[in-house]
């Protein structure tokens, strides 16, 4: 018997995994949560954070994930995701300047206003240099 559950991973640009596997393992508003197979039904907001594969061969995959949405039903995943890059993809030099201008602009007055989408530039930095492969 199959036990395994179909994943689909999309972001606004592109579908960025389709396949069985063995668990998921996604960033929620309220903390780190895990999918396995005939899990109950749940839709999910999910968090800047890391999203977890582990495909039905046992080989994983990492992912940098700056929020989203995930369905469940019926051993059928769907990842909804505002972005989203493999782990061994991301360029960590590229995440530090970002990291190094949000953390500027927090010390600006005019960006006061928009501390809050600062503060998420900053984790979602912080997030993609954590996890650079």
């Amino acid at each position: 018997m199959n036990n395994f559950l179909n994943l689909e991973i999309v972001s606004p640009e592109k579908k960025v995994f389709k396949g069985n596997v063995q668990a998921v393992t996604v960033p929620g508003e309220l903390g780190e949560f895990q999918v396995l197979y005939n899990h109950a039904p749940i839709v999910a907001v999910l968090d800047i954070g890391r999203v977890k594969i582990k495909k039905e061969n046992g080989e994983e995959n990492i992912y940098a994930i700056s929020g989203g949405v995930i369905e469940v039903n019926n051993n059928n995943v769907s990842v909804l995701a505002e972005t989203i890059e493999l782990n061994s993809d991301i360029d960590k030099s590229r995440a530090e300047n970002a990291l190094e201008k949000a953390e500027a602009k927090i010390m600006t007055k005019e960006d006061i206003e928009r501390k809050e989408a600062v503060y998420q530039a900053i984790r979602r930095a912080k997030n993609r240099i954590k996890l650079a492969g």
